[in-house]
């Protein structure tokens, strides 16, 4: 028998899916809720996509009080990277969407990270900790030695962290010891 190609459906995936069979035991309802949790997911992709390519080439939003024209227009007033890999070991990485390390000539240097979140749910700043440990990590940066400055991009709000240092050491070292676990059971 030959079976039929089905060359359009490469790299997609089915919502009713014979491996995720989660969906036999949904009702209506919880089917709707799977099926526009999982359209926001690719709408909230596309949304970084779009910042992304407007930071990279200084493509300045109009100055609306929304999340979206916020966090770009912010990211290429500091003049930030955007989609930067932070990389301390195949077990801990991570992509920035906005950052920024900075010397500043009569202050401590500046690590800014600037995160767009395109979900309903309150976000934490702990993702962002977590970068700023990454970043610490990778480029032999002090904590202590520096000032940071997080940012939430939000349902059209800008939230404002200034991190504790000692928070950012405590989860390099935390980085460190479960890199070296993981390791080991490899």
């Amino acid at each position: 028998m030959e079976f039929n190609e089905h060359s359009g459906l490469e790299g997609k995936h089915a919502t009713l899916s014979p491996s995720g069979y989660a969906w036999l035991n949904y009702t209506p309802e919880r089917l709707e809720e799977v099926y526009l949790n999982n359209k926001a997911k690719v709408e909230g992709t596309l949304l970084h996509e779009f910042a992304s390519f407007a930071i990279e080439r200084g493509i300045k939003l109009h100055k609306l009080k929304n999340t979206i024209n916020m966090f770009v227009n912010d990211a290429i007033g500091f003049r930030m990277s955007s989609e930067v890999k932070l990389f301390y070991s195949f077990n801990c990485f991570g992509t920035a969407d906005a950052i920024k390390f900075e010397e500043r000539a009569n202050d401590k240097p500046l690590l800014r990270i600037f995160d767009l979140k395109t979900g309903k749910h309150r976000a934490s700043f702990k993702q962002l900790e977590i970068y700023a440990a990454l970043f610490c990590l990778e480029y032999d940066v002090d904590p202590y030695k520096i000032d940071m400055e997080l940012r939430i991009y939000q349902l059209s709000e800008c939230h404002i962290y200034e991190p504790d240092p000692e928070e950012v050491k405590t989860i390099m070292n935390t980085i460190i010891e479960f890199d070296m676990v993981l390791e080991a059971m490899k």
